[in-house]
């Protein structure tokens, strides 16, 4: 490892900004200036960031959504137990800034490693493991009030899209409903200076789960006879996929279904899209649709749909304790539906994922379930 970082912004030249990239620009500016207003005033530096812990989250019954608290930490340069994370998060915030003057972005990996190098005159390195980068990436979001993908960063994408919609992704027209088996892969960053929409006839959005259930419903033209949008996440959906969503949901009006597993974990996917997560509280008006609804599959199906109990999977203690888990939170806990639906798996002891209705026959989740849920509206809130 060299011992001193090479110069990574030598002859590159800066590029015309975007008005979100001007101001996330100048956020990440306003940042780095109470160094400088600090240092002007003989104070030790510190940042006040907004605590991302479960008891500064709460559930906004008004907006449906999960909020952020008005808690802080703080965070000091002259604290020998905070100047390291102090000084990792205005490296962050340097390293986000340089990508935007640039025009470029990277993956929170690229991120780390242009980072990372050992300090002037020490043994210490900035980063020793990329563990130590990402949480102080989440940090920099809340400081600046930016989306990660507004810093220039992105994660591996996962997710694919099909349909009838026409966009612009980075200057180029993609057809969603001439993408063939693979469909359109939904990128990390879709805001809308990089993804804008031209055309959509869809008349609502089926959110399924996992790519093999996705397959399926590509391979039967669902989407065709539907006239719908059809995505999937990969089981919980990265950002890129929920703002992906969000942006469909309220840019083009469009109602949200999903059809995911009948377990807890289908159960926290379906929380996540509706209320949005803890981690990323701080941006569920970006993120989270309280209108979506809970299509399938669900815990009366076993009956319903007549099934073999050769296709069930036992619960175990994990399933049961997160179970009752969700039962509590907020936005499931005032719903009598929800709470039977819960009560039934539990007393079912059993949990079926999508996959199972296979046992009908191979298109009967196309063909049979999702387009009488639909025609019925047999939907969960």
């Amino acid at each position: 490892m060299a011992k001193k970082r090479p110069n990574t912004e030598q002859e590159q030249p800066e590029v015309k900004l975007s008005k979100q990239d001007q101001k996330t620009l100048d956020n990440l500016c306003r940042l780095a200036d109470t160094v400088i207003e600090a240092a002007e005033r003989v104070r030790d530096p510190f940042l006040d960031i907004p605590s991302r812990s479960l008891s500064n989250v709460k559930f906004n019954r008004t907006k449906k959504f999960i909020e952020m608290g008005k808690n802080t930490n703080r965070r000091h340069l002259f604290n020998l137990s905070q100047a390291k994370a102090y000084m990792q998060t205005l490296l962050i915030g340097s390293g986000c800034t340089q990508l935007i003057k640039q025009g470029k972005t990277t993956s929170i990996r690229g991120l780390y490693y242009l980072l990372k190098h050992t300090i002037e005159g020490t043994k210490e390195e900035t980063f020793n493991e990329q563990s130590e980068s990402d949480p102080i990436i989440e940090d920099l979001e809340v400081l600046s009030s930016s989306l990660r993908e507004e810093l220039h960063l992105y994660a591996d994408k996962k997710g694919e899209m099909v349909g009838p919609l026409t966009l612009i992704d980075n200057g180029d027209e993609i057809d969603c409903s001439r993408m063939g088996s693979g469909g359109y892969g939904i990128p990390s960053i879709v805001e809308p200076d990089r993804v804008q929409f031209k055309k959509c006839t869809a008349k609502f959005i089926l959110h399924v789960e996992k790519n093999t259930v996705w397959q399926r419903f590509n391979e039967d033209k669902f989407w065709k006879k539907q006239n719908c949008i059809l995505t999937h996440g990969g089981g919980q959906p990265p950002r890129g996929v929920r703002r992906m969503l969000h942006r469909l949901h309220n840019e083009l009006e469009l109602p949200v279904y999903c059809l995911l597993d009948n377990d807890p974990w289908g159960y926290y996917i379906y929380s996540v899209i509706k209320q949005g997560s803890i981690n990323l509280a701080f941006e569920s008006a970006r993120m989270a649709i309280p209108e979506a609804r809970y299509l399938g599959i669900r815990s009366i199906d076993f009956e319903r749909c007549e099934l073999s109990r050769n296709v069930t999977i036992r619960l175990n203690d994990n399933d049961r304790k997160r179970a009752v888990q969700i039962k509590k939170y907020p936005w499931f806990e005032g719903k009598k539906k929800w709470q039977q639906e819960i009560d039934k798996m539990l007393e079912n002891d059993f949990k079926l994922e999508v996959e199972a209705l296979v046992n009908r026959g191979i298109s009967f989740v196309t063909e049979t379930y999702v387009p009488d849920r639909l025609e019925d509206q047999d939907f969960l809130d």
